[in-house]
């Protein structure tokens, strides 16, 4: 008797440790599409979704995430990919309900990642709307924006919002009232723009003689801080690792206003940025995080979702006056599963996968996807360079703690199509 239990407790060992991925997926999986879908961690500092941009299923599972970490007040705060002064507007959008002001925001938002410059971003946001008016006060969601800015529309109207410029003569100031109250320039930070030179005048301004404003400051901390990421805009701009480094200060700056350490956020940003382990000698900004000891790597929660058999947003196309024109889309090449182009491990969610949207939880203690292998992190990509000695020897879970197969995703369309 004594020699069976112990044959069939070594059995039950050996089954365990050889059990499959594919196994391992089945029991660990989700319906993202069910109404009865429950995120199953809530214990959590921060938690990052990040997709291929530009396709629709993209945007709806971004919402479904949502939903289900504010059923219960998992999350208090909302970081999208965007700088603090469109965040700021976005809170305005969610308390006003003015879809003038959301078109513009999302036209503006979808600067840093065109492809986001979408009909279906408009209309996450006004499901996030509605959800929202639907909570109690105390666990409404507040948008803040932690990125490098890309336009400087917003932030010179915050700035106007946060000094009483009717109150001042300051030559510095009239010319950022007239930009905004003209809005005939392109407010872009790309180039010596003539909003360029307008805030570079003020930002000067201001440093050299701030006694000239105190008096008119309504909020000194936010002045500040718009101050820091404007300059931040004056030279060097948007060299990436400068660009995770300002998202990660920007963070742990803004942490001391929303005390961040105590109230979880979503982030929603583009993979990379939400990889829990270097790739290469790249550093996102989880990993940032996690080397400088801001949380436990436990209490950071990294989402990854992979595209199959859908399309995305590919080109906006304008005519020779930069007038709208039409757009293209991509359903090979741009959707990371395709024959020149795919993840190693891209097949197993396929195999598994419950519905159109399918989370897996890659993170439990039993997982085979630390074994050393990053079939997950790993593109394959036929006659170009890959990032397989970037990943060589880690795992899928030192880099992600879930995987969403989003499948059957049509493009998103552009918001200029929108009637």
């Amino acid at each position: 008797m004594k020699t069976l239990f112990t044959f069939l407790f070594s059995l039950v060992i050996l089954q365990s440790c050889s059990q499959t991925k594919t196994d391992y997926l089945k029991d660990n999986r989700l319906d993202l599409t069910s109404s009865e879908f429950d995120f199953p961690q809530k214990k959590i500092n921060i938690i990052g979704y990040g997709a291929y941009h530009g396709s629709a299923k993209t945007e709806k599972t971004e919402f479904a995430l949502i939903k289900s970490l504010t059923k219960d007040g998992t999350i208090k705060y909302y970081l999208p990919e965007t700088d603090f002064s469109i965040g700021h507007y976005f809170n305005k959008y969610l308390k006003t309900g003015d879809t003038i002001l959301l078109k513009d925001l999302v036209y503006n938002y979808g600067t840093r990642v065109p492809q986001e410059k979408s009909i279906e971003t408009y209309e996450k946001w006004k499901e996030i709307k509605k959800l929202n008016d639907k909570l109690q006060e105390k666990d409404k969601l507040k948008v803040v924006g932690i990125d490098l800015l890309v336009t400087y529309k917003y932030t010179s109207k915050h700035l106007l919002e946060i000094i009483d410029f009717e109150q001042t003569e300051e030559k510095s100031l009239k010319e950022i009232v007239n930009m905004v109250q003209l809005d005939t320039t392109d407010f872009s930070p790309q180039y010596n723009s003539y909003s360029k030179k307008v805030l570079m005048t003020f930002v000067e301004d201001y440093e050299k003689n701030p006694t000239k404003f105190e008096k008119n400051i309504k909020n000194k901390f936010v002045l500040d801080h718009l101050i820091q990421n404007l300059k931040y805009t004056f030279k060097n701009f948007d060299n990436s690792s400068k660009r995770e480094q300002i998202i990660y200060d920007n963070y742990m700056n803004l942490s001391s206003l929303y005390n961040f350490h105590k109230n979880p956020q979503f982030l929603r940003f583009g993979f990379f940025h939400l990889e829990k382990e270097r790739e290469g000698n790249k550093v996102s900004f989880f990993t940032k995080l996690i080397e400088n000891s801001v949380y436990k790597r436990k209490d950071i929660i990294s989402v990854i979702g992979y595209l199959t058999k859908s399309r995305v947003l590919w080109d906006i196309v304008y005519d020779e006056n930069k007038n709208y024109k039409t757009y293209t889309t991509e359903g090979g090449y741009g959707i990371g599963d395709y024959d020149k182009e795919y993840f190693l491990g891209i097949e197993n969610l396929k195999k598994t996968k419950m519905s159109d949207i399918t989370l897996f939880r890659l993170n439990k203690k039993n997982t085979p996807y630390n074994d050393g292998n990053p079939d997950l992190m790993e593109i394959v990509m036929i006659g170009e360079k890959s990032n397989g000695q970037d990943v060589k020897g880690k795992s899928t879970t030192d880099f992600l703690d879930y995987a969403i197969l989003i499948s059957n995703s049509k493009a998103s369309v552009p918001i200029q199509e929108m009637k």
